[in-house]
């Protein structure tokens, strides 16, 4: 099967998050980058990081997969979800036009 692309956006729970999280929300942001980290090294993530929009930042991760099944299924793993604390995921299929090896 053709693996597909899809673009990740981790939306936090205000604009303000990476500026005054809590040692709480730090700690799960280390367990988020933790279980990415391991995706990128299974060859499943692509890339993955902090966006410093001026509106707020936001995560983005691009993965390679079979189906968008799975990136649900991954973005509802995440640690930083599982904990509830208001933190969301936009899932976007994209075409990869080219990409630097």
């Amino acid at each position: 099967m053709e693996k597909k692309h899809f673009l990740l956006k981790l939306i936090p729970p205000r604009p303000t998050f990476a500026e005054n999280m809590t040692e709480a929300e730090r700690n799960l942001m280390q367990q988020h980058v933790v279980y990415w980290k391991d995706l990128t090294d299974k060859g499943i993530a692509i890339i993955f990081g902090p966006v410093s929009d001026p509106n707020g930042a936001w995560g983005l991760g691009i993965i390679e997969i079979e189906d968008e099944d799975v990136a649900h299924t991954l973005t509802t793993n995440d640690p930083i979800i599982k904990a509830n604390l208001n933190f969301s995921y936009e899932i976007y299929p994209m075409r990869i036009g080219t990409m630097r090896k």
